[in-house]
């Protein structure tokens, strides 16, 4: 029976005494070992088989505790957690108290930085390539874009400065059928060939240094790279990158370790702004990730044998959104739908479809995506902007200057509003409210259930006139799923059980614990009222008095940051009740289920019913 390379491997140290042979099989062992342990957790399993032979390369090549590995997108950082001595941890990834599924330098120094979103990696790695300088330090930067995380603009905006900066960095672009081309024809691949043998660079590097250790050499050297240069520019076009001042290596095959170690030893010689082209595929070696590499981003448990999930699907809220858009877009020829890479999330693949020239994704560029629906708006389209609430963050200036300044009628769909669950800190939707409720002309609405939500997009699109946000959970409905949506903003408060004890103030699905604690206080004599808001730009304080009257004490139950929802609006409106915030804390959410970090976070039903006895009992 073969030796298992994998369980030896703790980090970089046991990694560079392994040979060709060796790495093959560590590659295959990492890839079976993946593919048995996401399946029993969940997690993203297509991006991370792309990446095998490209980690272990990078980990080969450099020492992650002291070089600088910086992911772009960090759901394809799997491999690099594998090989940084966390094998141990995979059976709670993405688990609450476990392991996360993105880079986290709290917990390991091998991480070097937070990667949650997209298209910071550049800039970040070349702060710490700066401050090497600065500090005169020694070691190496390296930033790994991919799964289009370079189709955002702050990608460009880094890489431009970094391009001219001067400073050893290496940008390793991890193509895996992004929409970025390369040169094409005979000619251009013989060159391309050329440029990425390691004899051909390694000769122009010691060409280079011959001729600035002799009298004149440095001058010699210049032209004779300009006449090269300008003979190459003549036969193939230069990349985006070479004209920008980076030296660009590639494409290259990276699924050919060896051929990729050669490379990126050659990177760090150069010391100089690097881009290195890596050609990938994502899902490589499991059959049903390379054919559905989408349902495989992303995914639950599921049978390692077949690839099927364990989990049945259920109807969500992002379905409910496609629907809906679908059926009023038969009428509404103006209506358009707008995502940001994200056309399956947020279930715009029929709208996609049915209606091909009415639909865009524009990459990871959400403010490219809102200041665009601003120019369909202003033109007379109503476009409906489908983000994630926290991409959404990202075009914060957007929505105050392009949208809500001019009036203008967008309509934001805001998926996973709330806690989404193992994605954690960077995916909690949880700060929406607070700086959607800044924008002056912006309507805030909040649906409890799929039907009301289906409601509220129809009046939004066909009946308002003006910037509207409607923000919904991810997932299917809890319990509630009636609706009690009036096609009127002005009246949307919902009355849901009645006592004079004391009164929870909530929306959205958090309808349901709030529901839940009521019931848990009617069994210890507590007659409790749950009134549920639905605008939450503008709260109806006249028709909350009236329900709140004979009750002194309000507790507001709210899925959100500490800071970010309605209490401080309402406090300041209801100030002749004593008001208690129940949210979700100024503390980052960690990973775990939805029902853990309600409990985590003292949000489930039991903590808000413990909370209001604990306030009852006191005042008694």
């Amino acid at each position: 029976m073969p030796v298992c390379i994998l369980e030896s491997i703790h980090g970089h140290e046991d990694l560079v005494k392994l040979d060709e042979k060796q790495r093959k099989q560590l590659c295959a062992e990492i890839r079976e070992f993946l593919i048995s342990r996401v399946s029993q957790t969940g997690g993203h399993v297509a991006s991370n088989l792309g990446v095998v032979e490209l980690t272990v390369a990078l980990e080969t090549v450099f020492n992650t505790k002291n070089d600088r590995l910086v992911f772009d997108v960090g759901h394809q950082s799997y491999i690099h957690k594998l090989l940084t001595d966390r094998q141990a941890d995979f059976y709670k990834l993405r688990q609450y108290g476990g392991m996360a599924g993105f880079p986290k330098p709290s917990e390991s120094q091998t991480d070097a930085f937070v990667a949650g979103h997209a298209s910071s990696s550049v800039s970040i790695a070349l702060g710490m390539a700066r401050a090497r300088t600065l500090m005169g330090e020694k070691y190496h930067v390296v930033s790994l874009l991919g799964d289009g995380a370079a189709t955002g603009g702050m990608a460009y905006e880094g890489l431009n400065d970094a391009a001219v900066s001067g400073e050893p960095l290496i940008v390793i672009l991890n193509d895996n059928a992004m929409s970025i081309d390369h040169n094409v024809g005979g000619m251009a691949s013989h060159l391309r060939k050329l440029r990425t043998k390691e004899r051909y660079l390694g000769m122009k590097e010691n060409y280079r240094k011959v001729m600035n250790a002799i009298p004149g050499g440095k001058f010699v050297f210049r032209f004779t790279r300009a006449i090269k240069d300008r003979l190459r520019r003549m036969l193939i076009p230069m990349t985006i990158f070479e004209s920008m001042g980076f030296t660009y290596l590639g494409p290259v095959d990276g699924h050919d370790t060896e051929h990729l170690i050669m490379l990126l030893r050659t990177a760090k010689e150069l010391k100089r702004p690097v881009v290195l082209h890596v050609l990938t595929q994502k899902g490589r070696g499991y059959e049903p990730a390379q054919k559905h590499p989408k349902l495989f981003h992303g995914i639950g448990k599921f049978d390692p044998e077949t690839g099927i999930p364990c989990a049945k699907s259920r109807h969500t809220f992002s379905d409910t959104l496609g629907e809906t858009l679908c059926r009023i877009a038969e009428t509404e020829k103006r209506l358009c739908a707008i995502t940001a890479a994200m056309p399956g999330g947020t279930g715009l693949l029929d709208f996609k479809e049915k209606y091909a020239q009415r639909f865009f994704d524009v990459g990871i560029a959400e403010e490219h995506a809102v200041s665009m629906a601003g120019g369909l708006a202003k033109q007379g389209m109503i476009p409906v902007v489908a983000l994630y609430s926290t991409f959404l963050q990202r075009a914060y200036d957007m929505i105050l200057q392009d949208i809500c300044m001019l009036g203008l009628h967008v309509v934001f769909a805001v998926d996973r509003a709330g806690l989404v669950g193992e994605d954690g800190e960077t995916h909690h939707g949880v700060f929406d409210v607070g700086f959607l409720r800044h924008a002056p002309n912006m309507l805030i609405l909040s649906p409890a259930s799929q039907n009301e939500f289906g409601q509220m997009m129809q009046w939004a699109i066909t009946q308002y006139n003006g910037p509207v946000a409607i923000r919904y959970p991810r997932g299917a409905d809890r319990s509630y799923t009636e609706s009690a949506w009036k096609n009127d903003p002005e009246d949307s408060l919902a009355v849901h059980t009645e006592g004079k004890d004391a009164a929870i103030i909530t929306y959205g699905t958090m309808l349901q614990n709030a529901m839940d604690a009521a019931a848990l206080l009617q069994t210890e004599g507590k007659n409790i009222t749950v009134i549920r808001l639905m605008n939450l730009s503008k709260q109806p304080v006249d028709a909350l008095k009236e329900k709140l009257s004979g009750i002194s004490r309000v507790f507001i139950a709210e899925e959100m940051a500490a800071n970010c929802g309605v209490s401080h609006a309402l406090a300041y409106s209801l100030q002749d009740k004593n008001i208690y915030g129940l949210n979700l804390g100024d503390q980052y959410v960690p990973h775990g289920s939805v029902d853990q970090l309600y409990a985590h976070c003292g949000l489930d039903s039991r903590a808000i019913a413990d909370r209001i006895l604990e306030v009852l009992d006191h005042e008694n």
